[in-house]
Formats: C-alpha cells, sequence, structure tokens
C-alpha cells in the first residue's frame, strides 16, 4: 500500500488514497502506521479522496481515534496536492467542514499556506480540578474539542501530569485537545500541547488557532499573532469571518507498507 509522510513544523502524518486503503480496519491501520518504534512512526492517519478543488479527509489519532480535523494536517495534505498538480488555492473537507487553503508562497522550498479554519463555537472560561490543581481553562469547540490553559507555560513534569488528566476530564466526554498558553509582552502567544489520542506534539495548527483566541479572548492578547509552539512560530489572525491560519508544510517521504492491511470487521 503507498503512502506519503508529511509534516508541518514537527506535527507529522501519514497519507493513504481511500482506494489504497480498501476495507481496511483504519483505527488498527493507523495505530500500527504511526508506531514511532514498530511502524513508520506519525502523530495521525490521514486517509483521503481526490475531489475537482482538492480532497477530502478522514483523520486517525496514533491512537486509533477518530478526530475532526487537524490544522497541520489539513496542510499537509495540501503540500501533497500542489506537489503533484500545483494550484493557486484547494478545498479540503474535513469532519468539521470545508477548509480552504491559498499558496501564499514558499519557505526554504516548503510550500506556505493562509487557512480559512473556522470560528470558535461556545468559547467560555471555565474553572477545572485536575491533578490537584484548580485551573482557570477557556474552553471551546474549534471544530475539535479545545482546553487552554493561560500563564506561564509549566516545566515538563506539570505539563505531562496535567494534559494527561484534562484530555480525559469528565468536562470533555469525547477528550479534549489541551494547550497550555503564555502571552508574552510583545502580545505574541507561546505554547505547548498535549494532542488528544497522541500526547505531547510539536505543533498543532488548530491549537495554535485556539491559544490564540483564548489569549485575545480571556489573556490581552492580540487577535493577530504569533503562536510559537516547539515546532516553531505560525501567524493565526482571529478575523470576524474566520480564524486563519499561516505556515509551511512540506512532504518528507513517500513509500509502501510492506504489512498486511488489517481487514474491517464487523463483529
Amino acid at each position: 500500500m503507498r503512502f506519503a509522510k508529511a509534516h508541518a513544523y514537527g506535527n507529522d502524518f501519514l497519507y493513504v488514497e481511500a482506494a489504497a486503503a480498501g476495507d481496511a480496519d483504519l483505527p488498527r491501520l493507523a495505530r500500527e502506521m504511526c508506531d514511532r518504534h514498530t511502524g513508520v512512526g506519525a502523530d495521525g492517519l490521514i486517509v483521503f479522496r481526490m475531489l475537482d478543488e482538492g480532497a477530502s479527509m478522514a483523520l486517525f489519532n496514533a491512537d486509533g481515534g477518530r478526530a475532526e480535523v487537524s490544522g497541520n494536517g489539513v496542510r499537509g495534505l495540501a503540500a501533497l496536492l500542489v506537489r503533484a498538480h500545483p494550484a493557486a488555492a484547494i478545498t479540503i473537507q474535513t469532519d468539521a467542514g470545508p477548509k480552504r487553503l491559498t499558496v501564499e508562497g514558499a519557505s526554504d522550498g516548503r510550500p506556505v499556506f493562509r487557512a480559512a479554519m473556522g470560528l470558535p463555537r461556545d468559547l467560555r472560561q471555565v474553572a477545572v480540578t485536575a491533578a490537584g490543581e484548580t485551573l482557570q481553562a477557556v474552553v471551546m469547540d474549534f471544530g475539535n474539542p479545545q482546553c487552554v490553559v493561560l500563564g506561564r507555560l509549566p516545566d515538563r513534569a506539570r505539563f505531562e501530569r496535567l494534559g494527561a488528566v484534562l484530555e480525559r476530564h469528565a468536562l470533555f466526554p469525547n477528550g479534549t485537545n489541551v494547550e497550555f498558553a503564555e502571552v508574552d509582552t510583545s502580545g505574541d502567544v507561546r505554547i505547548l500541547i498535549w494532542e488528544r489520542g497522541v500526547g505531547p506534539t510539536q505543533s498543532s495548527g488548530t491549537g495554535s488557532c485556539a491559544s490564540l483566541v483564548a489569549a485575545a479572548a480571556f489573556g490581552g492578547g492580540r487577535r493577530d499573532a504569533t503562536v510559537m509552539a516547539p515546532g516553531g512560530p505560525q501567524r493565526v489572525e482571529w478575523r470576524d469571518d474566520t480564524v486563519y491560519l499561516t505556515g509551511w508544510a512540506e512532504v518528507v517521504c513517500d513509500g509502501d507498507w510492506l504489512r498486511a492491511v488489517p481487514p474491517y470487521s464487523r463483529r
């Protein structure tokens, strides 16, 4: 089975066309392919179908769980598409609705995209008790569930402790993505990411968007700022019509998956 691998700022995904996947057990396939020791290694698997104006996609996190959307995953798919068929704009159909990406140029040979990611829904600040701490968290639906903790970034031990507990907190029946976000003196935002079904990640497109929204709504941040994740900076703009995410993505390899593809079972 043919696949490609792409990443945006270290947030990496494997891409397989739906026709090649056939009747595979996609959650199991995601777990096998994304394993960093016995598979190819990635934060998620994206199964896609080509469409006239772009593609549709289904996203599975590294643990096999279905996810609604990934900003970096969408951009990686766009990079894969424009490599084969150059275009000025692409629409990716996701479980969180269509995402429109325009090509803004290139950075070190990697295409740069400005993606219209939609607007947050049910944005609010809540008190959450996790791992023995009571936190003020900003929660929202950004096409996927997001929980942002504003304030000084935690050390590694606290980050891992709180991230794991918040991901599966009772407040989030389907789990949530977690970001810790600190607004610096210039109004830009630094973040750490605990991704649902993955754990710590180098970057997150939707997480960067959610962090900017939380910082602007409750933390004194700007509505147009740089969001710095461990993997690098992305620009996020919270406009009246949508939140725009701008950054690069690159395809790093093509390959053949030689292991038997696990068949779907109705049992």
